[in-house]
């Protein structure tokens, strides 16, 4: 009776084997055919950003590829599909449509354009900042300073002009 069970277990298991290697296979394949990440992109040192002005989402600028930081995660389209990455270098895991976020969706045309006193933010400064900057409005009070600083300076160089102009 003991060796019935135990020959009976034996062929349970080896069937349940046989099978596995093959389901494993085929899932692992159509996922790489389909939804392949992108070429990995190398940085010779983590890479600055610039803040996409009215947003607070990042972009790498002076690359030849889109990767942008927004809300403590890396994005990179690449060929009509959103990849997203806890870290800029990569892994790149697909994204459904659905879980791209809209403001990157929805970017300016010219936001590789920086404004004038714009300055990169180098990698060091945004990892430790961006939850204080976007729970401060960290931008929006930047840009409110920005703004009054051009306006004096007009109002400086009109006012210095004096009567020899």
């Amino acid at each position: 009776m003991k060796g019935r069970k135990g020959l009976l277990l034996a062929g349970t298991v080896l069937l349940v084997l046989a099978f596995l290697p093959v389901q494993g296979s085929a899932g692992v394949n159509v996922n790489i055919g389909i939804f392949a990440p992108p070429p990995p992109y190398v940085f010779n040192a983590p890479p600055s950003v610039v803040v996409i002005p009215g947003t607070y989402a990042y972009f790498v600028p002076g690359i030849n590829a889109d990767i942008f930081f927004y809300h403590g995660f890396w994005y990179r389209p690449y060929e009509g599909r959103w990849y997203r990455s806890r870290f800029y270098r990569g892994p790149w895991g697909y994204l459904v449509p659905s879980g791209v976020p809209r403001v990157l969706l929805n970017l300016p045309p010219d936001y590789r354009g920086v404004p004038p006193r714009y300055r990169p933010v180098p990698y060091g400064q945004l990892r430790r900042n961006w939850k204080r900057w976007e729970r401060d409005r960290y931008w929006d009070r930047h840009k409110e300073r920005m703004e009054r600083h051009e306006r004096h300076e007009r109002h400086e160089g009109h006012m210095g002009r004096g009567m020899d102009d």
